[in-house]
């Protein structure tokens, strides 16, 4: 079961994110999906396609690598590097025109071979210092 996990990781990260295609998510997202933040929860096929949807609009060069990834039968934990350059607004921030590289955790936890639940940490630190947002 980790080897199929470990596909449908791959699967996310590639043809979801990489290559924008949002149908994708009806396949290996479970319908009572939950997306977890330190700042956010959302619920469902659909609001994970907006989420998507507003990330690639904001980044429209979007790509994420995967540094690392560990799969169980029934949980992955993914490291990955993000990376895109800033034309639209993100997260309430105008387009700054600027190129971004932030890393972040996820860990995904699977019930009948979809993704049911996540939390995911973002370096917004990271990336609101990058986007001259905040300086340290």
């Amino acid at each position: 079961m980790s080897k199929a996990n470990e596909r449908i990781m791959w699967r996310f990260v590639e043809e979801v994110i990489n290559d924008k295609c949002l149908a994708v998510i009806d396949d290996i997202i479970h319908p009572d999906y939950v997306y977890r933040t330190p700042s956010q929860e959302l619920h469902g096929r659909q609001d994970l396609k907006e989420l998507f949807t507003a990330y690639q609009l904001a980044l429209p060069d979007l790509n994420v690598k995967i540094d690392d990834l560990i799969c169980t039968d029934h949980k992955a934990v993914l490291l990955f590097t993000l990376t895109g350059t800033h034309k639209d607004e993100l997260m309430g921030i105008p387009a700054t025109g600027k190129q971004v590289n932030i890393n972040g955790i996820i860990c995904s936890h699977f019930d009948n071979g979809q993704i049911i639940e996540e939390w995911e940490l973002l370096d917004q630190l990271s990336l609101f210092q990058q986007l001259d947002i905040v300086s340290i």
